[in-house]
């Protein structure tokens, strides 16, 4: 009986493990999922390819990382979860997820080659809206009553 349960172990090991990645951005209010399976080269957000995206903007925004690695990125499938924040913000976040998912994949030279072409591929952006404060809360955090002249 040992030999069987060890030889079911070896049939196991043998097997080609997969690799997935998963990966967090963030931007503003926008947070983005990213998971990466071994596949065709396929995009997806929110279940939607990332060809069928309205804002062309984004869409750039979004394939950014992917202009830089080259083809290497055809190898695995992305697909996004996104969800908080604006289109912009959604889309940083989105480049943000898929570059610190390539990064992983692809090791330390795409790491560097993302960090020279713009710190915030990898790093999150630590910036805030001011909170509003409470004399006038509803004109924002520094207006402050008109002065009259006479």
């Amino acid at each position: 009986m040992v030999s069987k349960k060890s030889g079911k172990a070896g049939k196991e090991s043998k097997q080609k493990a997969v690799k997935v990645v998963l990966t967090v951005g963030k931007r503003k209010r926008a947070l983005a999922r990213a998971k990466f399976e071994p596949g065709k080269g396929v995009i997806k957000i929110n279940k939607t390819p990332l060809n069928l995206m309205g804002n062309e903007i984004a869409r750039m925004k979004i394939s950014e990382p992917l202009m830089l690695v080259g083809d290497e990125w055809k190898r695995f499938d992305i697909s996004l979860s996104v969800n908080g924040g604006g289109i912009m913000g959604q889309a940083d976040a989105a480049r943000q997820a898929v570059a610190k998912g390539l990064s992983q994949l692809l090791g330390a030279e795409t790491k560097k080659k993302f960090m020279d072409y713009d710190k915030y591929m990898l790093v999150a952006d630590s910036r805030r809206t001011e909170p509003h404060k409470s004399p006038r809360s509803s004109q924002g955090p520094r207006r402050y009553k008109q002065r009259s002249k006479r």
